[in-house]
């Protein structure tokens, strides 16, 4: 976790130079904080090995970075962030977590009205002083004060890339101690729901108060709750609250089923029970006091009369019933994509070169990928025109002859859907293509007749292949574009357009229940991690994990196929 605290920090400075114009500066803090944050061990055990010259040999870290690195292992803090904070006192990273507000926004409204935190910026939109603003009006402060309330809905709530490591480092070091004898994440973490309020972890102990006593021992514990036989309750300094109950190894599936949830799947599970003349709880389930099944969730499922049904599954979604029929969907596996279909480099605003995302995809069991940059109406990317297109076709064709068998790279591109739905690359281009997947950028904000509108007019043209991330939205971030969904069903069916489940933590793009819609539409879709860096590979199972909870089965998902079978299937026109 001490990694990602840097990296954090390290972000943080970067905001702070942008906002003083040193822009050189701050993409050196922001390759460090790239680099200290796919650093695949720890930081500090890194540093008490190599030390100071084994910082440096780091991408992206320096000898001035390398000791702001040392510093913070030991004293927690850095100077230059303090120092900083001091000079300009705005809450930059709560701030900057607001959509629209970037850092040069952020500096002119402390400057010119003395926002310094999101109350601050709350009370100037009630008094409606933003409008007041030079650059700004009244629509402005309108895009602003729905993008806050958009925010102040979301807090508390962690991305699972967020929580995820914090889950791992911790499940570790509790299996690390010999009276723990299994550890299980239940909740809305093992449901993988998009969002993560807290954790509540289960183990198995023959001696229940040193588990206990284990728990606040975990060095990122910065506050405890409450201490005793039943439960301890933390929270560690990462501002993630976490539970921890102990159970027998003979009641341990039922504890797993009860806490896992979700609450409306639970209460139908009992409900079954008492109509067979049982009981359901989390210590097992009982035919007058004779525990009769608690040791697996599976042994409790069968004894209902039901298949087991994966954690994904369980939103009282209809799955009991299908399950008592034994006709539950059979699932995406996780670890079943063959191949991403939306990889960005570095000849746009990826930070690998494409041999380097080639090793990675291999080395994450791959066998193909699509070479996805944008399109040159996203300036900000740097994004290929049809000149630079159409000279990364030919680099990736001499990559495959380089190849041979082993490994297929599809050309491919993420071209922008324009405010009418049009394409900002010539149709004879894009026909050379591979795979031609498109996304919107800009203008979010357009009624829901003219978004269905642009999406439907993108979908029509005879070379598009996928819509990427069709809601664009931003986990706590963003909301989605607002269009009838049903109607792109509809059309995505008609013109066998496919549509993209986003796998990046901050995306999960299609949701869950339009992933169940798209399913009974007999829409295919894919499965893509929106790789920007070579470690970006790792999302594929949230995505995976999304498309479970959108009850999506092997044949629903095409990129679990090999690359001849997938580009028959999936291409319209080539």
């Amino acid at each position: 976790m001490k990694n990602r605290e840097v990296a954090r920090l390290f972000r943080m400075i970067a905001l702070y130079l942008e906002m003083k114009g040193e822009l050189l500066n701050q993409q050196a803090y922001i390759r460090a904080a790239d680099s200290i944050e796919i650093l695949s061990g720890d930081i500090e055990d890194f540093v008490k090995e190599k030390g100071l010259v084994g910082l440096e040999t780091l991408p992206g870290i320096g000898q001035s970075i390398a000791n702001k690195i040392i510093e913070f292992l030991r004293t927690g803090k850095i100077r230059e962030l303090e120092k900083l904070k001091k000079e300009i006192p705005v809450e930059v990273d709560q701030l900057s977590q607001i959509e629209g507000l970037g850092p040069k926004t952020i500096f002119k409204f402390y400057k010119k009205l003395g926002v310094r935190t999101v109350a601050d910026l709350a009370r100037l939109i009630k008094k409606g002083e933003l409008r007041n603003l030079e650059g700004f009006g009244l629509k402005s402060e309108e895009n602003i004060a729905e993008a806050l309330n958009f925010y102040q809905k979301q807090i508390g709530r962690l991305n699972l890339d967020q929580i995820q490591p914090v889950a791992n480092e911790l499940i570790q070091y509790l299996k690390s101690k010999k009276e723990i004898k299994a550890v299980e994440i239940v909740g809305s973490y093992r449901r993988r729901q998009e969002t993560i309020g807290d954790l509540d972890i289960l183990v198995v102990s023959k001696n229940p108060d040193q588990a206990e006593t284990d728990l606040v021992k975990f060095p990122q514990v910065g506050h405890i709750y409450a201490q005793g036989p039943a439960k301890t309750m933390v929270r560690l300094k990462t501002s993630v609250d976490v539970d921890l109950r102990s159970f027998k190894r003979e009641s341990f599936g039922a504890a797993l089923l009860y806490f896992t949830g979700s609450k409306a799947h639970n209460i139908k599970l009992r409900k079954i029970a008492i109509k067979k003349g049982l009981k359901l709880n989390e210590y097992g389930l009982f035919r007058a006091k004779k525990i009769i099944a608690g040791r697996t969730e599976a042994e409790i499922y069968r004894k209902l009369g039901l298949k087991f049904i994966p954690p994904e599954l369980r939103e009282d979604q209809g799955e009991i019933e299908l399950a008592q029929k034994n006709r539950l969907p059979d699932l995406v596996e996780f670890n079943s994509i063959k191949g991403d279909l939306q990889v960005q480099t570095d000849w746009t605003d990826g930070r690998n070169s494409i041999e380097a995302m080639v090793e990675a995809a291999i080395k994450n069991g791959l066998s193909y990928i699509a070479i996805t940059d944008h399109t040159q109406s996203l300036a900000m990317t740097g994004g290929a025109d049809e000149k630079k297109l159409l000279k990364q076709m030919a680099y990736i064709d001499k990559l495959n002859r380089r190849l041979g068998a082993k490994f297929k790279i599809l050309k491919g591109a993420e071209v922008n859907i324009l405010k009418d739905g049009q394409f900002d690359i010539k149709a004879e281009v894009l026909a050379k293509l591979d795979f031609v997947g498109a996304a919107i950028h800009s203008y979010f904000n357009l009624s829901k007749e003219d978004q269905t509108k642009r999406i439907i007019r993108a979908m029509t043209d005879p070379n598009l292949d996928c819509i990427f991330h069709l809601t664009g939205r931003i986990i706590n971030k963003r909301p989605p574009i607002n269009f009838d969904f049903e109607k792109v069903l509809t059309e995505a069916k008609k013109t066998k357009t496919i549509l993209e489940i986003n796998a990046q933590p901050g995306r999960l793009d299609l949701n869950d229940e339009m992933i169940r819609r798209a399913v009974k539409a007999e829409v295919k879709m894919i499965i893509d991690s929106d790789a920007h860096s070579i470690f970006d590979y790792q999302y594929l199972n949230l995505g995976v994990a999304q498309a479970r909870r959108g009850w999506a089965g092997k044949d629903d998902i095409l990129n679990i196929l090999p690359p001849p079978q997938f580009l028959k299937k999936a291409v319209k026109n080539k």
